[in-house]
């Protein structure tokens, strides 16, 4: 028989073992056997483009690429690595090697803030699984290159270049780039890490959060003064909006920053942003966001699938952080998305989608660009986060 618990208001529903729907093994091996379907025939498709690395695709159905200076270039190997992680299949192992040995000249490219995405996730893993000592030379020299870009004055590290009148923007996404500089702290003992991470931690609370504890995307500094010139956005629907992939870029970045450091703060504003999120009146049923909670034409609006894998993987690591009832909330939330994840709503079918494995992500709605379409990080953090759950269970 189902077991119902109501926690915060929220509904959940514990499923037993016989009836009822596929239990959480089985649901994520059949998305874990699936996506090494997808991407084994994405690298056939990429073994022969050595500059190239899969992006999205366009509005035909044809697979778009991008450079290693693209911010999304550690995401296709880091999958891979994740993919080795759970099969032990040195298929994807030699398939992860070579496509992150695309992206080793990035370590020193200091007009980033991306490293973290770039240099983490692809080299991060593989250190991380295979122990070589080359990857960290190079995540070493790529740290080294990401904390040029500290502004002391600030207290941040700076995102974007100047661009329309934004003098020093700062972009909620570069709290994840934080557990790359504290994996550098750890490793080199040198305290510079730590103290950026903890100041750009800091300030981001005192200025990027609104009092529900949602977060603007873009807060621009000026230069000289040190002080906040503007918030607004660039992907959100408006600048007062909840962006929802900024939600969860916040949400993940809070719950890595108590983990590594083991301050309160941090623990409070993951706890509070998944408040904020998980209560939203606008979040959808099925758990997966909305591009935007604020956006006008809900319920009729694009969902983001990035944004819903993003949040559950962070979700799973808080769930391990918080006391019950909270736990048990913060979990059943994080099932109930990656089942929606993997059910036909939004994974693919075999060999279609360009070989991507989820469906309906949206990367820049104002802009029109990467609407309703596969993203090569939602495919990342929904692998991700269905190891974490996975990990639970063992």
């Amino acid at each position: 028989m189902n077991k119902i618990v109501i926690i915060s208001g929220v509904i959940l529903i514990l499923f037993s073992s016989c009836g009822g729907p596929a239990t959480m093994n089985k649901v994520i091996d059949e998305s874990m056997d699936f996506s090494m379907k997808q991407y084994s025939l994405m690298y056939d498709m990429m073994k022969d483009k050595p500059d190239l690395l899969p992006r999205t695709i366009d509005t035909t159905g044809a697979l778009v690429t991008a450079r290693s200076n693209w911010w999304t270039s550690g995401f296709f190997p880091g999958t891979l690595w994740y993919l080795y992680e759970y099969s032990g299949d040195v298929n994807f192992r030699d398939a992860a090697e070579t496509i992150t040995a695309r992206i080793e000249k990035e370590k020193n490219n200091k007009g980033t803030h991306d490293l973290g995405f770039m240099l983490f996730c692809s080299f991060g893993n593989g250190l991380r699984l295979t122990g070589n000592e080359v990857y960290k030379e190079v995540l070493l020299t790529g740290a080294q290159s990401l904390i040029t870009r500290y502004r002391p004055n600030i207290g941040c590290i700076q995102s974007w270049n100047s661009r329309r009148g934004w003098q020093c923007p700062v972009i909620i996404d570069n709290m994840m780039n934080l557990e790359f500089l504290m994996w550098a702290f750890s490793v080199s003992g040198d305290s510079t890490y730590y103290k950026i991470c903890v100041s750009h931690s800091d300030t981001t609370i005192k200025n990027h959060f609104r009092p529900d504890f949602s977060t603007y995307h873009v807060v621009s500094y000026d230069t000289l003064s040190g002080k906040v010139e503007t918030k607004q956005t660039a992907q959100g629907y408006a600048d007062d909006s909840a962006w929802s992939r900024g939600q969860s870029w916040g949400l993940y970045g809070y719950v890595v920053m108590y983990r590594e450091t083991g301050l309160q703060k941090y623990l409070d504003q993951a706890v509070n942003m998944a408040e904020f999120l998980i209560n939203h009146p606008n979040m959808p049923e099925d758990k997966i966001p909305y591009w935007d909670y604020n956006a006008p034409d809900i319920p009729d609006s694009k969902r983001d699938a990035s944004a819903g894998a993003i949040m559950a993987s962070a979700l799973i690591e808080l769930s391990g952080m918080v006391n019950e009832p909270a736990s048990s909330l913060y979990l059943g939330i994080a099932e109930t998305q990656l089942r929606s994840l993997s059910s036909p709503a939004y994974r693919a079918e075999t060999g279609e989608n360009g070989n991507f494995i989820l469906k309906h992500s949206v990367g820049s709605l104002p802009g029109n660009s990467e609407v309703d379409v596969p993203l090569t990080y939602a495919d990342y953090y929904f692998i991700e986060a269905l190891l974490r759950y996975k990990a639970l269970m063992d």
